[in-house]
């Protein structure tokens, strides 16, 4: 079976895990550290905080930004569930704004409409979390624009991202945002087996990202608001949480971060490939890639034209039966039973479910072979065509 994604693992990794077990610390040590320095100068950006999770670096960002009860946060239905959870978990209430169905990224300007609707309804949201889709950047530019003219935050969710540029700047630099995540989960561009982190140039938001991490606990006595009572003192100052990485993650991810432009690069190899193979059928379109960016490929996404549910499901099936493990990226948050619960419904972001119905993503991986992907577009070609006839 060809996976749609995996990781690549390396010798050097292996070595970087072990000297770490081979350690005094396993946890709360100086690889930690050492990771969010290295991002932090990778990126060009000031700040880095390291957690468990991806979801976890959205949850404290959303905190540190003050999204409470009753704020509001708008973010992109094209994305896994935790784009948005992690503004539930603050007690806001979640919003989706609809995509550009060539990139399935946040299209701006469907933000700016729904923006000036919001204004006259006083209901403007508190926070933006774009989605950076498949490893191309949204575009940031436009929506900081909006940001200072709506007076609201962003969190960019770059969990698809890592080793991308925007604008020849990579992305993670928050130039146009107040924080920006990426994920190191395995089927992404570098990993740390688990593990997430949140960048920033704000010191004071840099400084309530690591207080949530950690308990709301510090022992740093610049921040302590008592006089210590001895070297052991510590104080918890707001409700955290235990979402540390470790330095066994931390050194596994350090090691494949010197490898992030390598993968990346080859990623791109790999998808101007595919694009070349497709070049010749008219009705797989890959995802537009935009000007000024520079892909990371997470993912590589083909919609399918004129794509009917039942042709998409056999479709899908029927390369899973021919070993090839295309999957679907994503369904509509919004179309989860627990968001329908909450007063969402069919045809609430058109664009979105009409990419959802007709979209496929086929693997992609640094150790795919160019055999294997002539073999996977051959097969979806075949496939297309035979279920076409039958017209499922």
């Amino acid at each position: 079976m060809i996976p749609y994604g995996k990781q690549a693992i390396s010798q050097q990794d292996i070595d970087a895990v072990i000297e770490v077990l081979n350690s005094p610390w396993l946890t709360q040590g100086p690889k930690v550290p050492e990771f969010e320095a290295a991002v932090s100068q990778y990126c060009q950006v000031n700040f880095a905080t390291a957690v468990n999770s991806a979801t976890s670096a959205l949850h404290i960002a959303c905190l540190a930004l003050g999204v409470g009860h009753n704020d509001i946060v708008w973010t992109s239905p094209n994305s896994f569930v935790a784009s948005a959870n992690c503004a539930l978990y603050c007690g806001a209430k979640v919003d989706f704004v609809d995509i550009d169905p060539h990139t399935g990224n946040l299209c701006a300007q469907t933000l700016a409409a729904k923006l000036e609707i919001a204004q006259q309804n006083n209901t403007l949201p508190k926070v933006v979390i774009p989605v950076h889709f498949a490893g191309q950047s949204c575009d940031m530019a436009a929506i900081h624009t909006l940001a200072k003219q709506y007076d609201f935050k962003i969190i960019e969710d770059a969990s698809h991202a890592v080793g991308g540029k925007y604008k020849n700047s990579p992305v993670g630099n928050c130039q146009y945002s107040d924080i920006c995540i990426f994920s190191f989960h395995p089927v992404k561009i570098v990993t740390s087996a688990e593990g997430g982190m949140a960048l920033t140039n704000n010191k004071a938001l840099d400084a309530k990202l690591k207080l949530y991490r950690s308990h709301g606990v510090t022992a740093d006595p610049s921040l302590l608001e008592n006089d210590p009572h001895g070297p052991w003192y510590y104080e918890q100052q707001v409700l955290g949480f235990n979402y540390r990485m470790t330095d066994l993650h931390a050194a596994l991810g350090a090691s494949q971060l010197k490898q992030l432009n390598q993968f990346v690069s080859k990623r791109n190899t790999l998808a101007n490939y595919y694009d070349t193979l497709f070049d010749a059928h008219a009705n797989v379109h890959p995802l537009k890639q935009c000007g000024g960016v520079y892909n990371a490929y997470h993912l590589y996404v083909v919609r399918i034209v004129d794509c009917t549910g039942e042709l998409h499901e056999h479709l899908v099936k029927e390369l899973r039966a021919k070993n090839i493990f295309c999957h679907v990226h994503y369904i509509p948050i919004y179309l989860q039973p627990y968001y329908r619960q909450q007063g969402f419904s069919q045809g609430y972001c058109p664009n979105a479910e009409a990419y959802y119905h007709s979209a496929i993503t086929l693997p992609l991986f640094p150790e795919l072979t160019q055999q294997e992907q002539e073999y996977i577009v051959a097969t979806l070609v075949d496939v297309l065509d035979v279920l076409s006839d039958d017209q499922l």
